[in-house]
């Protein structure tokens, strides 16, 4: 799942580029940690309304873009 990552003073912000989920931490990996929990916690309890094949199974951030 691809994400963008930038510096907002002396926080790294980190966003999904499919989803409307960010997150920030004090360090670039800090920031992608905290958006990775974010995109399973997303994930953990959404209700199916699509085909179990269209669902992520274990999404993971994949590409970085700063």
């Amino acid at each position: 799942m691809p994400a963008v990552v930038w510096k907002e003073g002396r926080l790294f912000m980190a966003k999904t580029l499919s989803l409307e989920l960010a997150s920030q931490g004090k360090t670039q990996k800090e920031a992608l940690a905290n958006l990775q929990e974010a995109v399973d916690l997303f994930f953990e309890n959404e209700p199916v309304k699509i085909p179990s094949v269209c669902i992520p199974q274990n999404p993971a951030i994949s590409h970085i873009y700063a």
